[in-house]
């Protein structure tokens, strides 16, 4: 009867003890084989299974092992466990016991009270802002650097993890494009800029540390210091951005988006630049400087970076690819001071934030080949219309609500309210008709300063933002 209950698979992934084991086993747990059965012998089981007599022993030695079964030298096996009720008590416990709360981190515990990410990351619509136009990347040249970088894997020794050829084409183009002054070496490859905060942060932070950022700013920079610790304290804007207080000490951590002001737009003039560097101890303050979409300027010429004017190596340059190329590429890079290369090199690996070295592979050969340039140079053109599309749209349907502001650059752009402070409630109504925008209160660390939307025009096309706006303007 036993082995009528039992069916082995001759040709399944796992052996035959492993089978047996574990349906003798199951039979047990259930109650088919109540406590005090006496099993067949080994010899007769075996038989009547046309296995090998020692495959049955095996299977009979590990559930004696795990208390299922109870054998002796000389009588067959006896089942031990009365699975049947033990089913019954266990069922009736657990419906007794209300399942406990998590308890978590005083981190975590916070995350829900932000919205960052956004919550309701549903199919990209418009005009979340962000985004790149995916639509409009070079699929076909980006396939063949990806289709190169796999063939030549095989040859590829393992090497570091972050790629030299792709080091040595990063460290050209941000010197030639962006002003930053590093040599290939100091250069990390990351799989988002987001990695870089939450690897500084691990390597810098102790727990109490002060940390400034700008305040409204970046959600997720905010949400990577804390994870370690800090206290993050959020620093007012005027138009020149980031506001350093008068007669205050520098923190361990300064952390701005110099070049495209996050969410404004506005961009740090050189006076206020040249402040807060004077501020940085060496060795005592760092900097963090975020460059997320400063390769795109549309009204004047790009301002080399912030990390370009440090000659005393306390600025952190950050960057990524997901804003010029496409969301999915989901690599970023990192500009490490000299004093701390090494160091970060080690927390990389420990942490365990490597990027995969065919994607590195792959893009350094993109970047190498002139597509990354010519990529670029044509988004910018696309992206300043769509900026002025926009911009017109909104002024001439939706002026008497909120007033425009029309960055210098970058992909996205906010309008605030000219009346009320309702912002996240005009977000709800908004996502809900199929526009999805950020309420800029949201943005704040405090008490928002600011009443408005974050509306992204880089991924949207003409049309599609002219539809959206009209969505926009109906339920305002």
């Amino acid at each position: 009867m036993i082995s009528g209950l039992i069916v082995l698979e001759r040709s399944g992934h796992d052996g035959l003890v492993a089978q047996l084991t574990s349906q003798l086993r199951r039979l047990i747990a259930s109650g088919r084989l109540g406590k005090g059965r006496v099993l067949p012998s080994s010899r007769r089981l075996a038989s009547d299974l046309d296995v090998s007599r020692n495959t049955v022993s095996f299977a009979f030695e590990q559930l004696a092992a795990e208390g299922y079964l109870e054998m002796s030298h000389g009588r067959r096996p006896v089942v031990m466990i009365d699975g049947a009720e033990r089913i019954e008590r266990v069922g009736a416990a657990a419906s007794r016991v209300q399942p406990g709360k998590p308890r978590l981190s005083p981190w975590a515990s916070k995350l829900r009270e932000t919205d960052w990410p956004m919550s309701y990351l549903a199919p990209l619509r418009p005009l979340r802002p962000g985004h790149a136009d995916a639509r409009e990347f070079p699929n076909e040249i980006w396939a063949r650097c990806l289709r190169r970088s796999a063939v030549r894997a095989g040859k590829r020794e393992l090497g570091p993890v972050n790629r030299p050829r792709l080091r040595e084409a990063l460290a050209h183009y941000l010197a030639t494009n962006r002003g930053v002054r590093a040599a290939a070496e100091q250069i990390m490859i990351l799989p988002s800029a987001q990695a870089a905060l939450t690897l500084i942060a691990a390597t810098l932070i102790t727990p109490g540390d002060e940390v400034w950022v700008e305040d409204p700013g970046y959600p997720g920079a905010a949400a990577a210091f804390r994870a370690s610790g800090a206290r993050v304290i959020g620093l007012g804007l005027d138009e020149q951005g980031m506001q350093r207080v008068v007669g205050t000490a520098a923190p361990k951590l300064i952390f701005m988006t110099p070049s495209h002001q996050h969410p404004t737009g506005r961009l740090m003039s050189l006076a206020r630049r040249s402040e807060f560097l004077a501020a940085c101890r060496p060795g005592k303050t760092w900097i963090i400087e975020d460059d997320y979409d400063g390769e795109f300027h549309y009204d004047s010429r790009p301002v080399p970076s912030l990390q370009g004017l440090d000659t005393l190596g306390r600025v952190f340059y950050v960057g990524t690819f997901s804003k010029v190329m496409t969301s999915d590429i989901r690599l970023g890079y990192l500009v490490a001071p000299p004093a701390l290369r090494d160091t970060l090199e080690i927390a990389q690996r420990h942490i365990g934030l490597i990027a995969a070295s065919n994607i590195q592979e792959a893009l350094a050969e993109f970047i190498a080949d002139g597509h990354f340039l010519a990529h670029l140079r044509r988004m910018r053109r696309l992206y300043h219309a769509r900026r002025d599309h926009l911009v017109g749209e909104m002024e001439r349907r939706l002026g008497d609500f909120l007033e425009v502001e029309a960055p210098s650059g970058g992909i996205q752009l906010i309008a605030r309210l000219k009346r009320g402070s309702a912002d996240r409630t005009a977000v709800k109504r908004l996502v809900e008709a199929g526009v999805e925008t950020r309420a800029l209160s949201s943005l704040s660390l405090g008490r928002p300063r600011d009443h408005g939307l974050l509306l992204g025009f880089a991924a949207w096309r003409e049309n599609e933002i002219s539809a959206a706006v009209r969505t926009m303007a109906s339920c305002f």
